[in-house]
């Protein structure tokens, strides 16, 4: 098997790719990750398909509503530039998020593909990912599942 094919949000390829734009369409859970002076100031996330994330004091955990254990941090500045709090520990994402499927660049959707965010390095399978752009042209996998659940074509 090949090693898996590397994706950073400063690659040249991001330019060449036809990302759509799509809003989300549901409300999340927010928690701030604000650890104490004497408790570990990061924290590792297991994602549901198996990556591990770090969560720096600061950042906002986000999940969805029906899965509240499955979260993800965000940098508390995209956080702020991207989201809106509807009420107390509940928000929605304003920002628009443009999302390409990883197919596009692997062409095989078994092809393994590491993705570098900003909370750490994920290594997805090209099927089952879109690659998604957030405000500041950070990038992450984004499950191809849950497009049709939570995200709407921008026209």
């Amino acid at each position: 098997m090949s090693e898996p094919l590397l994706i950073t949000s400063s690659d040249s390829i991001l330019s060449e790719l036809d990302f759509k734009p799509y809003r989300s369409t549901v409300e999340r859970r927010v928690v701030p990750f604000l650890p104490g002076p004497h408790e570990p100031q990061t924290m590792e996330i297991n994602t549901p398909w198996g990556t591990q994330l770090t969560a720096r004091k600061g950042d906002f955990l986000v999940s969805e509503i029906a899965t509240p254990n499955d979260y993800w941090s965000i940098d508390p500045v995209i956080f702020e530039e991207s989201y809106v709090m509807i009420r107390p520990g509940y928000c929605v994402k304003k920002a628009v998020t443009l999302l390409v499927p990883l197919t596009d660049i692997t062409r095989d959707p078994e092809r393994l593909v590491t993705v570098v965010t900003l909370e750490g390095a994920e290594t997805v399978r090209a099927g089952d990912f879109y690659l998604a752009k957030g405000i500041k042209g950070e990038v992450w996998p984004y499950p191809a599942e849950k497009i049709d659940n939570v995200m709407t074509p921008v026209e």
